[in-house]
C-alpha cells in the first residue's frame, strides 16, 4: 500500500500548523517546511479547508492555521479523505471493475479486510499523537529567522 502525495502532504500541513499553533502560517512556508510544491500544498490546503480541518484568511497578515484542536483531528479521518476515491484494487471499484474472476475471487474480501485494519489503526490516533512531545519535528518547523536565533544551530 502507498498513499497519495497529497494525502502525504494533508498531514504535514496539519503537522506544521498543529506545531506552530496558535500561530497562522502561509501556505508558501509549508511548502518550503515540507520541501513540497507550493501549487500542490495550495490544492491540499483548500481541501483541508473546504472539510473543515482549517480556517484560511486572504490577505495581507492572512495564512492558515488548524480549525480546531489537534486532538479532535483523527489521522483515519484525513486520510479517508485524501484516499476515498482512488480504490485500492480495481475489484473495489464497482464502476470500473473489469476483473473477470470477480464472481469467484477471495483477494476482494481479504482486501477489504485488511484496509479495515489499517483504517482501524489509523482511527486510533489524531493529529496531537503526531506532535506532542516531539521536539524533533517541531525543530523542523521552526521559522527560518528562529533557527538562527537559536544557539547551537548553524
Amino acid at each position: 500500500m502507498r498513499l497519495t502525495l497529497r494525502t502525504n502532504l494533508a498531514m504535514r500541513t496539519l503537522m506544521h500548523c498543529a506545531s506552530r499553533a496558535p500561530d497562522t502560517l502561509r501556505t508558501l512556508d509549508v511548502a518550503q517546511a515540507c520541501n513540497a510544491s507550493f501549487h500542490h500544498v495550495a490544492q491540499v490546503v483548500n481541501q483541508l479547508e473546504s472539510n473543515g480541518y482549517l480556517n484560511t484568511t486572504r490577505g495581507r497578515g492572512g495564512g492558515i492555521a488548524l480549525a480546531s484542536a489537534p486532538h479532535e483531528i483523527g489521522v483515519g479521518q484525513v486520510v479517508r479523505l485524501f484516499e476515498a476515491d482512488l480504490p485500492f484494487a480495481e475489484c473495489l471499484d464497482s464502476a470500473r471493475n473489469t476483473c473477470p474472476l470477480t464472481g469467484a475471487c477471495r483477494l476482494k474480501g481479504m482486501l477489504c479486510e485488511a484496509l479495515g485494519a489499517f483504517y482501524a489503526t489509523l482511527d486510533r490516533y489524531t493529529v496531537a499523537d503526531l506532535i506532542d512531545g516531539n521536539d524533533a519535528l517541531t525543530r523542523i518547523f521552526l521559522p527560518e529567522e528562529s533557527m538562527a536565533e537559536s544557539p547551537g544551530t548553524c
